[in-house]
């Protein structure tokens, strides 16, 4: 059994350098993991070219990946608070591995399977919503701080790995690329998981002035599982909107003359321009909480959005990547903060990756969407006037919690 660390030395603190340390090893774990779908990402038009097929096609795999990992969230977080975080990715991390494996031995048949079922749902799915709260329960001072540390995995990778599989297809293909990326994957997360995903302290039993929201109170005096829905279908909305740059970048410079390999430059720009936006939003979400850090966030991704609208310039589209990548680097830190500010501690394993599901399958509806109406229409520019309509509904949902939301009043503790 895992030993349970101690708690700080600061009364009522969980916080201690260790805190730091898993919380850095929770950030290489995602960097490596969330690599595995861009591999289909960065391969999109040779894959449709070698099987003769139109381009939403390789790109439902990567939809089904999303959609395997949001199905399998809600799970792998209960199981994790049963077994451990740490048994939990190292065997997600195998499965990630033998999916890749499969995927580049076969057709669309063997993609498809591998991208939904060992990707996702057994891989991915064990890596993210998990993580969130296995990190958050290691701190509780600049929890906004370490949750955006470790969420900005996912942009490591898109600034990290899209450049490398570029040049791996060019040079070996994208089959032996994402064999290569399987083995990587796996020699990296194994070690990293087995030695630092230890069992997170316990948390204090404090005073009323410290005292979180208690199971069952009204949430923002509506139903507690009525600001959860609210805040699901929010962050459906907005990863619908996120999902089209990212999916398609590369593809649509190569459509309007702009080199492959400068599309994919702009997707590193994109995703590392979001994972250091999130050092700012976990900071300022420290400050002004989980839901009003999702407003400002949305806002501009909304604005970046519509700016892809509006040029076709390589400058301009690399500075529109970067602001894109600003705005969407806040949302699930505001996400995950949001629901540890308004809802129980306890409740957290289950909540937590509850609000994250809907988001699996609006990153994987926007990927796909954004595919059928290029397929269908020639051009992107309808699917990413759409991608504003969805960021423009999220805000207004956020919006109306925000207008209901009042700082929560602390009783003095008891002596």
């Amino acid at each position: 059994m895992e030993e349970t660390q101690p708690m700080s030395r600061r009364t009522g603190s969980v916080e201690t350098r260790t805190s730091w340390i898993v919380a850095t090893a929770a950030l290489i774990v995602l960097s490596v993991s969330y690599g595995a779908p861009l591999t289909t990402v960065v391969a999109l038009k040779p894959i449709a070219e070698e099987f003769g097929a139109v381009r939403s096609a390789p790109a439902l795999a990567v939809s089904l990946t999303f959609i395997g990992a949001g199905c399998g969230g809600i799970a792998w977080g209960w199981l994790a608070e049963r077994i451990g975080v740490r048994a939990v990715v190292m065997f997600g991390a195998t499965m990630i591995g033998a999916g890749l494996t499969i995927a580049s031995q076969g057709g669309l048949t063997q993609l498809y399977v591998a991208s939904f079922l060992l990707v996702g749902l057994l891989g991915t799915a064990t890596m993210f919503a998990p993580m969130m709260t296995y990190v958050s329960r290691w701190f509780d001072v600049r929890r906004g701080s370490a949750i955006a540390l470790i969420s900005a995995g996912q942009y490591i990778a898109g600034a990290l790995w899209p450049a490398v599989f570029q040049f791996g297809i060019d040079t070996i293909g994208w089959r032996h690329t994402m064999l290569a990326y399987a083995g990587l994957l796996v020699l990296v997360i194994l070690p990293l998981a087995a030695l630092f995903l230890r069992r997170p302290p316990e948390a204090p039993v404090l005073g009323a002035m410290h005292a979180g929201p208690r199971a069952g109170e009204p949430v923002l005096g509506l139903p507690p599982n009525l600001v959860l829905a609210a805040l699901a279908f929010a962050t459906f909305c907005c990863c619908v909107t996120m999902s089209m740059p990212m999916a398609h970048m590369v593809a649509f410079c190569s459509d309007i003359g702009i080199a492959p390999t400068q599309g994919a430059a702009m997707l590193s720009v994109l995703l590392g321009s979001a994972f250091f936006a999130r050092q700012f939003w976990g900071w300022l979400a420290d400050r002004i909480g989980g839901l009003r850090t999702i407003l400002w966030a949305s806002a501009a991704q909304a604005a970046a959005m519509a700016g892809f609208l509006l040029t076709q310039d390589e400058i301009g589209l690399f500075t529109i990547s970067a602001v894109f990548g600003f705005g969407f680097g806040g949302l699930i830190p505001g996400y995950v903060l949001a629901v540890r500010e308004l809802f129980p501690a306890s409740e957290a394993s289950w909540r937590i990756p509850t609000m994250m599901f809907p988001g699996s399958f609006g990153m994987a509806a926007g990927g796909w969407l954004a595919g059928v109406m290029y397929d269908r229409l020639g051009f992107y520019a309808p699917a990413f006037a759409i991608g504003v309509l969805f960021n423009l509904l999220n805000l207004a949902v956020i919006g109306t919690l925000v207008a209901r939301h009042r700082p929560r009043r602390l009783a003095p503790a008891m002596v």
